[in-house]
């Protein structure tokens, strides 16, 4: 989910993508995705009435870090995502 959010805004916006990498570490998985567009994307405020639109909130809202990077043709996004054997009670209410 948040690899095809993250992709897909990406081709919508540039027409292309500039590039993605998957990172695997003991304790997290990267997903970074890079793109010509400078437009530094923004979660907009909740209304229940908007179609779509919503990758942003839903990428802030399962992962544990989210970066955005000025880069000098467009952007770095990177999404972290933790890797548990045990789910936290708190994601799961």
């Amino acid at each position: 989910m948040v690899y095809g959010a993250s992709v897909s805004r990406d081709v919508r916006a540039t027409r292309q993508g500039r590039g993605m990498e998957l990172r695997i570490r003991a304790h997290a998985v990267d997903i970074v995705v890079c793109d010509s567009d400078p437009t530094v994307p923004a979660a907009q405020a909740a209304d229940p009435g908007r179609i779509g639109q919503h990758g942003l909130e839903l990428v802030k809202a399962v992962t544990e870090d989210l970066f955005i990077e000025q880069e000098p043709v467009g952007k770095r996004i990177m999404a972290r995502i933790a890797l548990s054997d045990t789910p936290s009670l708190a994601r799961l209410l």
